[in-house]
């Protein structure tokens, strides 16, 4: 059964127990919980606050958890950088299983320079799922690799580059982000799905628009195809809701962003019914 989601980062300025009472009254049932969400992230990460506010708002009955991403790049040139990303991706494994979650999702790292990747990038690249690949072994929970916008500097921003990795790692899964793919073009993000729905765990799911990613569905015809799609596939995993809320034309209050949350909820169920 498909479960309906967001991003703990859109209620950034908020605590913890503020962004479980959100979601929960928005309709939504699961949350991805970012670790670098700032009042948990800037708190040495009390996983038993987590715990906690899970077990106070049963609505939410499943969360999946994003890795520390911001100031990380596994296949940086820096070897200090590069190493620190990759302890901080296995250790987001052993937070995700104590936290209750399913999936535990992680970004590939990108070329430092803003060239295109070379096979120096590449190794370092195989390094990092490498690690990933050990870890994978000591816990039951589900890794999906995201796939990046097309810039230069990329690693993994096709659908034949994501389909070739999940061929070669068969213990990885996939999270699908929708901006991100849509940033090349709408037909791009039905091609991940085509290509690669069997392995698809979680979806980043919100609009491209005037050069930005992650806005609000708002019942675009563009989001829609896209959950047809998904349902077509028979697709049975987190639908996740990743808004940028500085994209928005002013600021929003809680309410505000609850209110957003409950129309978008409703679109996404009514789409995959």
């Amino acid at each position: 059964m498909v479960s309906f989601s967001v991003s703990s980062m859109f209620f950034h300025e908020y605590t913890v127990r503020e962004i479980f009472s959100f979601v929960s009254r928005s309709g939504l049932n699961a949350m991805e919980f970012w670790l670098e969400t700032p009042h948990f992230w800037l708190r040495d990460l009390p996983v038993h606050e987590v715990t906690a506010c899970r077990n106070e708002h049963p609505r939410i009955t499943t969360i999946t958890v994003h890795s520390p991403i911001l100031d990380m790049n596994p296949c940086s040139i820096n070897p200090d950088v590069a190493r620190v990303s990759v302890e901080y991706a296995v250790r987001s494994l052993e937070i995700a299983e104590q936290l209750g979650a399913r999936v535990l999702t992680v970004h590939p790292g990108r070329r430092t320079a803003k060239r295109p990747p070379s096979e120096a990038d590449f190794a370092r690249f195989n390094h990092y799922v490498s690690a990933l690949r050990e870890a994978a072994t000591r816990n039951s929970l589900k890794i999906g690799m995201e796939n990046m916008e097309p810039v230069v500097n990329s690693l993994l921003c096709t659908p034949e580059r994501m389909r070739s990795l999940l061929d070669e790692e068969p213990w990885l899964f996939f999270t699908l982000d929708v901006a991100h793919a849509m940033a090349k073009s709408e037909e791009e993000t039905i091609r991940y799905i085509d290509l690669c729905h069997d392995r698809l765990i979680n979806v980043h799911i919100s609009r491209f628009e005037r050069g930005k990613a992650h806005f609000p569905l708002e019942r675009h015809p563009s989001m829609e195809k896209v959950m047809e799609s998904l349902k077509d596939h028979h697709f049975n995993g987190s639908l996740t809701l990743e808004i940028e809320d500085l994209n928005l034309e002013r600021p929003l209050s809680s309410e505000e962003k609850i209110a957003l949350l409950a129309r978008d909820c409703i679109f996404m169920q009514e789409c995959m019914e």
